[in-house]
């Protein structure tokens, strides 16, 4: 007959069999003392697990559900992005290491252009707070798996650099990285998309803040929607075609009607006024349909053709 004890070992490893992530959740750390929003995730924007990139590679990363901020600025429900190369997780619970396995981006950079050797490698993205600390829970993306080869895939053209314009007021602005770029991850100019599209927001060579922030060579995006450019001297307006994201979204769900529309990008300083010189996309046009896809032509009527028997 068997023990007591031997029937409890039994029965605890079947149940842990059974619920294996009733287990990793009581060995896994939670994170650090920072809250993370609830629903909040971070991803790779063009990187899918089991890709082929060259050696040196732009990698996008993308954010749902939270704001960025700098390092050293604490602010509610943002974070700044941490990229883990050929490693496993840190501890989650402490500042996240800074070396060649583990990348900060500490002034809200949203892309990366990374030299990996020829080979196997694996890539994941960590949120880490104002002090380096994934927050709680962790937001983390899965880890995926590349290879780095010297055929590989080349990175997307950038669009070009937007023409600068000058300041016609007295207002103080902020000057912009040179080479700073915003542009749209999605949709793209001739795009069809639904009535609720979530549109992605990228910037190159500088960083983003949240508004009331002040930072050198970073802001927030502004999305202009069947507007013309504001003042660029003046803080952008709010209202229902001038969206801001001051807690540093890189993308937002819309509502539009039928039909349609011009979106544009306009970078902000901390009091939402563009900086010298400008840093904005060029005006791309959509169109909202039911189904989100190019309406299909109607069939042209086929004309019925009449045979005379004599």
């Amino acid at each position: 007959m068997l023990s007591t004890t031997f029937r409890l070992a039994v029965i605890g490893f079947v149940v842990s069999l059974a619920h294996p992530a009733m287990s990793i959740a009581q060995t896994r750390p939670a994170g650090g003392p920072t809250a993370s929003p609830a629903g909040a995730s971070v991803y790779f924007i063009d990187i899918k697990d089991g890709a082929t990139i060259s050696p040196k590679t732009i990698i996008h990363f993308g954010l749902r559900g939270m704001g960025l901020a700098p390092s050293g600025m604490e602010r509610q429900n943002s974070g700044h992005h941490h990229l883990l190369i050929d490693t496993d997780l840190p501890p989650l619970n402490e500042p996240i290491p800074s070396d060649f396995n583990h990348l900060h981006f500490g002034n809200g950079q949203t892309e990366a252009e990374v030299t990996l050797p020829p080979g196997a490698h694996t890539l994941q993205l960590i949120m880490g707070d104002h002090s380096h600390v994934p927050h709680s829970p962790p937001v983390m993306s899965d880890r995926i798996r590349i290879t780095v080869s010297e055929t590989g895939a080349t990175t997307a053209s950038q669009p070009t650099a937007p023409a600068a314009s000058t300041s016609s007021g007295g207002t103080r602005r902020h000057t912009s990285a040179p080479n700073a770029k915003v542009y749209f991850v999605y949709p793209t100019d001739g795009s069809y998309v639904s009535r609720t599209p979530v549109v992605r927001f990228g910037l190159i060579n500088m960083g983003i803040a949240p508004a009331g922030i002040e930072k050198a060579n970073t802001g927030h995006h502004h999305l202009l929607i069947d507007a013309s450019l504001p003042p660029l001297d003046q803080p952008i307006p709010t209202d229902f075609n001038h969206l801001h994201f001051g807690a540093g979204q890189t993308e937002a769900q819309l509502t539009l009607p039928p039909g349609e529309h011009t979106l544009q990008l306009l970078l902000g300083d901390e009091n939402h006024i563009p900086h010298e010189p400008p840093i904005y996309s060029k005006p791309i046009k959509i169109t909202v349909t039911a189904s989100g896809r190019r309406p299909t032509p109607p069939r042209p009527k086929q004309r019925r053709r009449w045979r005379y028997y004599e």
